[in-house]
C-alpha cells in the first residue's frame, strides 16, 4: 500500500470527524480507493448511483431531511462537471454538501488526456476547491475552516486504482458537525418598523422553513396577527389558514403595505417579484440563507431565527390593519367555486391530490408550477409540516433525486412534479431499491409539455414554431417509465378516479399520472385573472 493510496484513509477520517454523516456514491476507476476505503467503513451510512449529477441531487434531499452534512464522491472528468446543478442549488439553499472528486495526477492538467479535465475551482464562487495534489498537500483537519454554510470542493490527485487494495477494517464514523453562528445584522430598523411603520400595515411572508424555524415562526405569525402569505414549503400554511391571504398577488398590488416582514427562504409568491417596483413598502427579511432575494435595496438578518426573535423582543399586536383579509373573502369564495365547476383542471387535481397527500411524512414539490399551484389551491384542513421543494436556484433538474433523498426514511411520502421535470430525472427512480420501506407516491401533472409557458399572458397564443420550441408539446405516457422502474401506475382523468389513491398498498411505489383537461385549466386561470 503506497502513501497515495493510504493517505485516503486519513482524508476520509477527517471527513467524518467534521461531520459527514452519509455518503452518495458514484462508481468510476479513479475514485476506487475512496470506494475501496468507504466499503470498508461498516458504520458509514452509504448510497449509490450510477449518474452523478442525480447522486449529487439525492445527497442534497438527505441534507434536507436529516438537517446535517453529506457527501457525493465521484471519479474525474466530466463526471465531476455533472455536480454543478445541484452545487448551484445547494449554494443557494446553504446546504452543507461536500463534493468529493478523484482526479489525474497534477502532471495530466493541460494535457487533455482520457478523463483529465481542470477540475480545481471547476464550481467557481459556488463550492471552493481544496485541491489535494500529492498526499503532503492533506492538512491536519481539512475541514477546519469550512462554515458549513454552503458546498464545499475537495479534489484528489490519485494514481492508477489498484483493484487488489485491502484496506483492512475502517474504523470511521461521523461526529457531529459545528454549531452555526446565532444570527448576524442590524435589528433596529425592523424594531422601528414594527412600533411605528406597522401602524400602515404590514404583511408577514413565510417562505420555506426548516423544522427548527417552524415554531419561532408560528409564535411571531400570531403575536403580529397580520396578514400572513405562507408558502407551503414553511410547513405552516394550514396551521396559519385563519391569517392567510388566498391566492395574495393580484390583492398585494393592489394595495401594497407599508411593511413587509419575510420570515425564511425567498418566498414563491409573485408579489414578492413586484415588489422591484414598489419602492414605498419597506423590506425587512429574516432568513438563514443570508439572500435578500431583491434587487432593491432591502433590510437582511441572517441566522438562527429564534435567536433573532430573541433579541428582537416583545412583539405587539399589529392586525390587518387594511382590512386585507376581508377583501379575500371574495376572491377565496370564488376560487372554491371555480375547483368545484371546473373538477377536472389542473387547480382542481392539485387540490385532490393535496387531500391525499396530507397524510405523508414528507411531501416534495417540484418547480414550477406545482409548487405554485400547491401554495394557492391545495387543501388547508390537515397541517402538513414536512414541505420540501428546491427554491434555491428554482431549477427543474434533480426534482425526482432529491424528493428520493428527503424522503429515504419515510414511511409514506408524497411529491408534485410536471411532466418535463418527471421526464429530466427520471432515471433517479434507480434508487428505489436502497431506499427505507414505504410508501411513496410520484404524481406528475402531465399537461403535454411546459404548462406554465401556457400561463403567461398571451401563452395560449403562440404561433406554432415558438410552441414548439418553449413548450416543448409532447403525447408521451409515463406507463412504461413506471413499468421499467417496478412502480405501480395510476393514470388519472377525472375527479371520479382519485379513488384509486384511497387504498395503496403499504411500502409500495406508485408513479400516479395525472391528466388534466386543458379546457377547464383555462377556464379556471381565465377566471381568476379577470376577476
Amino acid at each position: 500500500m503506497n502513501a497515495s493510496t493510504s493517505f485516503v484513509k486519513s482524508l476520509l477520517a477527517q471527513c467524518c470527524l467534521g461531520g459527514i454523516c452519509e455518503w452518495v456514491v458514484c462508481p468510476g476507476a479513479r475514485n476506487m480507493a475512496l470506494l475501496q476505503v468507504l466499503a470498508a467503513a461498516e458504520d458509514l451510512v452509504q448510497w449509490t448511483h450510477f449518474d452523478e449529477r442525480s447522486a449529487a441531487f439525492f445527497a442534497l434531499g438527505r441534507i434536507q431531511d436529516m438537517g446535517l452534512p453529506a457527501a457525493v464522491v465521484t471519479t474525474s472528468g466530466t463526471a465531476a462537471a455533472e455536480l454543478l446543478p445541484a452545487v448551484v442549488e445547494a449554494y443557494y439553499q446553504r446546504r452543507p454538501l461536500l463534493l468529493l472528486t478523484a482526479d489525474r495526477p497534477a502532471d495530466y492538467r493541460g494535457s487533455a488526456a482520457p478523463q483529465a479535465i481542470e477540475q480545481a475551482d471547476m464550481f467557481g464562487i459556488y463550492a471552493p476547491t481544496i485541491d489535494l495534489q500529492t498526499p503532503d498537500d492533506l492538512p491536519e483537519d481539512i475541514l477546519e475552516d469550512w462554515d458549513y454554510a454552503s458546498p464545499l470542493h475537495i479534489n484528489v490527485c490519485l494514481p492508477d486504482p489498484d483493484p487488489t487494495w485491502n484496506p483492512g477494517h475502517c474504523d470511521l464514523y461521523p461526529a457531529e458537525p459545528p454549531e452555526e453562528n446565532k444570527f448576524r445584522g442590524s435589528l433596529s430598523g425592523l424594531a422601528q418598523a414594527l412600533r411605528f411603520k406597522a401602524r400602515h400595515g404590514l404583511v408577514l411572508m413565510l417562505g420555506g422553513l426548516d423544522p427548527t424555524e417552524q415554531a419561532p415562526a408560528l409564535w411571531l405569525a400570531n403575536e403580529l396577527k397580520a396578514p400572513v402569505v405562507a408558502d407551503a414549503t414553511s410547513g405552516l400554511r394550514e396551521e396559519l389558514d385563519h391569517l392567510a391571504l388566498t391566492d395574495a398577488d393580484r390583492l398585494l398590488k393592489q394595495n401594497p403595505p407599508a411593511v413587509l416582514l419575510r420570515v425564511g427562504d425567498v418566498p414563491v409568491s409573485r408579489f414578492w417579484r413586484d415588489l422591484e417596483d414598489i419602492p414605498s413598502t419597506e423590506v425587512f427579511s429574516i432568513t438563514r440563507t443570508g439572500f435578500s432575494g431583491l434587487a432593491r435595496p432591502s433590510s437582511v438578518v441572517t441566522g438562527d431565527l429564534d435567536a433573532v426573535l430573541r433579541a428582537l423582543g416583545d412583539v405587539d399586536s399589529i392586525g390587518d390593519v387594511n382590512g386585507l383579509r376581508a377583501m379575500n373573502k371574495r376572491r377565496k369564495a370564488q376560487l372554491e367555486e371555480l375547483l368545484i365547476t371546473c373538477p377536472d383542471s389542473e387547480q382542481a387535481m392539485v387540490r385532490a391530490f393535496s387531500c391525499f397527500a396530507a397524510d405523508g411524512d414528507c411531501i416534495y414539490l417540484g418547480n414550477s408550477m406545482p409548487v405554485r399551484y400547491w401554495n394557492s389551491f391545495a387543501q388547508t384542513a390537515v397541517p402538513t409540516e414536512n414541505v420540501r421543494a428546491n427554491r434555491g436556484a428554482n431549477g427543474i433538474d434533480g426534482q425526482i433525486s432529491t424528493f428520493l433523498g428527503a424522503s429515504a426514511r419515510c414511511a409514506r411520502a408524497w411529491a408534485l412534479l410536471g411532466d418535463l421535470t418527471a421526464l429530466y430525472d427520471s432515471n433517479a427512480l434507480a434508487m428505489l431499491p436502497q431506499l427505507d420501506s414505504g410508501t411513496r407516491v410520484l404524481g406528475v401533472v402531465n399537461n403535454g409539455g411546459g404548462g406554465i409557458f401556457r400561463a403567461l399572458p398571451g401563452g395560449n397564443k403562440h404561433p406554432e414554431a415558438l410552441e414548439r420550441l418553449l413548450i416543448q408539446p409532447h403525447a408521451r405516457s409515463f406507463k412504461a417509465i413506471a413499468e421499467q422502474w417496478g412502480m405501480r401506475y395510476v393514470c388519472i382523468r377525472t375527479a371520479d378516479e382519485f379513488d384509486q389513491l384511497e387504498a395503496l398498498e403499504k411500502d409500495a411505489a406508485i408513479l400516479a399520472e395525472l391528466v388534466p383537461d386543458p379546457a377547464q385549466t383555462e377556464q379556471v386561470r381565465n377566471a381568476l385573472a379577470q376577476s
